[in-house]
């Protein structure tokens, strides 16, 4: 799944590649993905990409005209994403091995394609006013990238984040109402810096814990979004795998301590953690 790092190097890129660039088509080759009648894609046919941020896991494509914006709120789901093209191909043609939700077209003949490779198809695209008023925007909790926010901050909103929530540590992480563009993988990257266990109750951690929490969740993920700085999209996604400690490497040594990476699974999900650094040297419940 995309997550904040990545999503986030992605926007710079669209942004250096599209901004200033007037949208000239927006076709849409799955409309289940498109969840607004009004406005609809084809009204951002004519208008200018101002530029393209990212909201949690998800970008804010912003386009203008002379009397209003809209915003393409593109939510990527589990396995979507973006192809550039420096020229888009004619037609419907996929390029790429996903499945092709969305093709926009851009007046210089470059453009980009919304992929989905998940068998769900989970992209979703928003054509709206306001990013607000897509829910999912509007919900998003504490961004760990915030430039505002600083350890500190962060473990004094911990109580606030938790409020009456009776979870374990790593869903909270995962709630993009508490903690917005934190997923599965980087959950598991963050615990392990953090020597907490992923099944840990977030309202039992101590304050040291929380402090440990705060500094393993901004700076493992501030450390992981330079590491992205001006790799192309189409790369973005294995320099993640590459670089992930835990998540994944199931069997593994640890690169702390050297004992072997076990997988939790719970309600669905799975996570990866090293017992010695995290669990007291205990294993929880594998497959």
């Amino acid at each position: 799944m995309p997550e904040s790092p990545e999503v986030a190097e992605l926007a710079s890129f669209l942004t250096a590649h599209a901004a200033g660039r007037t949208i000239t088509a927006f076709e849409v080759l799955l409309p289940k993905a498109v969840k607004t009648a009004q406005p609809a894609p084809g009204d951002l046919v004519g208008r200018r990409i101002d530029g393209v941020v990212r909201r949690g896991k998800m970008i804010d494509i912003e386009a203008g005209s002379a009397q209003d914006h809209l915003h393409a709120i593109v939510h990527f789901g589990h396995d979507g994403w973006v192809l550039w093209h420096d020229t888009a191909p004619g037609g419907s043609r996929r390029a790429g091995d996903a499945t092709l939700m969305a093709r926009v077209r851009l007046d210089d003949g470059s453009g980009f394609d919304l992929t989905d490779a998940g068998q769900w198809k989970a992209l979703t695209v928003h054509v709206v006013a306001e990013p607000g008023e897509v829910p999912a925007v509007a919900k998003l909790g504490i961004d760990p990238l915030d430039d505002d926010l600083d350890d500190e901050r962060f473990a004094a909103l911990f109580a606030t984040v938790l409020g009456g929530r009776k979870k374990q540590i790593k869903a909270l992480l995962q709630d993009q109402s508490a903690f917005a563009g934190i997923g599965n993988a980087y959950s598991d990257e963050i615990l392990h810096a953090a020597r907490i266990s992923p099944v840990t109750h977030a309202a039992s951690l101590s304050p040291l814990e929380v402090a440990r929490l705060a500094h393993a969740t901004r700076a493992g993920l501030r450390s992981a979004r330079a590491a992205r700085v001006g790799i192309p999209p189409g790369e973005l996604r294995a320099a993640k795998h590459a670089a992930l400690r835990v998540h994944r490497r199931t069997g593994q040594a640890c690169p702390v301590c050297g004992d072997r990476v076990r997988e939790h699974m719970f309600s669905g999900a799975a996570a990866q953690y090293c017992p010695t650094c995290q669990t007291g040297g205990e294993a929880l419940p594998g497959r």
